[in-house]
């Protein structure tokens, strides 16, 4: 009943009560990512590109998706990773959550939330007054 009444009035946890409907009736799962998020296809979009969606494991954060998965979303590629050997590019980053709004999010100096005094302005900046 819980999760019921989570798809009922949330979209962002997991899937609403449409997705569910439209991955039930079109849906052909494709893979499955280390997050644990679901994609799936089926249909066509009004481009004529195949529709393509992913299920959420949990809170729905778009930033979980992999760069191969990314790629595949996106039509990047028509092979889904699960189809392939995919091995990360050495430069692509691990995934790190939007950390935005917690204590441990960036806060660059002089901004109000950091402790101590803000820098002083310095002689390349000019305030604005009225008249000038």
């Amino acid at each position: 009943m819980k999760n019921f009444i989570l798809q009922l009035f949330t979209w962002w946890n997991g899937q609403t009560l449409g997705t569910r409907f439209f991955t039930w009736r079109f849906g052909k799962r494709v893979g499955e990512d280390e997050f644990g998020n679901i994609y799936y296809e089926g249909g066509k979009t009004t481009f004529g590109l195949d529709r393509r969606w992913v299920v959420y494991a949990g809170y729905a954060d778009p930033s979980t998706i992999p760069s191969g998965w990314h790629g595949w979303m996106h039509h990047r590629t028509a092979v889904p990773p699960s189809r392939e050997e995919y091995m990360p590019r050495e430069w692509e980053k691990a995934h790190r959550p939007n950390l935005t709004g917690s204590a441990l999010a960036y806060r660059p100096p002089g901004s109000l939330a950091v402790p101590g005094e803000r820098p002083k302005v310095t002689g390349d900046y000019d305030a604005w007054t009225p008249g000038n």
